[in-house]
């Protein structure tokens, strides 16, 4: 008898937990889905040798999308822009060296289909990074992993924003 008391109170509680989660809007994030317009794609940038053009080359084939070349008449065509890393002092140490920065990673990208104007978005994103000079090559690492991190986040960001148009 005890061990079926335990067993429904521990059924009575997950469906609980359940209904708890359901109630207040959790969802699951779903893959973001790119319209048939955009599943042939021009893509290019300002800056041939960017790290963001390589990091969405790849994040946009993982989405299935047909990079096609430059002279293709029918592809849409999305266009890095700019994409910028500013660097700003957040706090100082005593003595005058910078202890805290924010990075902000600013991108500008248009996005041409088939029969519409060209449209123009801009996002930032933003990160702290606390600087050691004590330890500069380990922070000079830290700083590059943040930038592999920001470029990451921005092509998820461009590909989440291409899924909601």
């Amino acid at each position: 008898m005890p061990t079926l008391l335990l067993r429904y109170s521990g059924l009575a509680l997950f469906a609980l937990g359940l209904l708890l989660l359901t109630g207040c809007g959790f969802q699951l994030k779903q893959a973001s889905y790119i319209p048939a317009d955009l599943r042939d794609m021009v893509l290019v940038a300002k800056d041939p040798k960017s790290a963001l053009l390589e990091q969405l080359t790849l994040d946009l084939q993982r989405a299935q999308v047909n990079l096609t070349p430059k002279d293709s008449k029918t592809a849409a065509e999305l266009v890095i822009v700019k994409d910028t890393l500013e660097r700003q002092t957040l706090s100082l140490f005593k003595n005058g060296q910078v202890a805290q920065y924010e990075l902000a990673y600013s991108v500008t990208y248009q996005l041409t289909r088939k029969g519409r104007e060209p449209s123009e978005h801009h996002f930032e994103l933003y990160r702290t990074y606390q600087d050691d000079p004590d330890q500069a090559l380990a922070k000079s690492k830290e700083m590059e992993l943040l930038l592999t991190e920001l470029r990451r986040r921005a092509s998820q960001r461009i590909i989440r924003q291409l899924s909601q148009l």
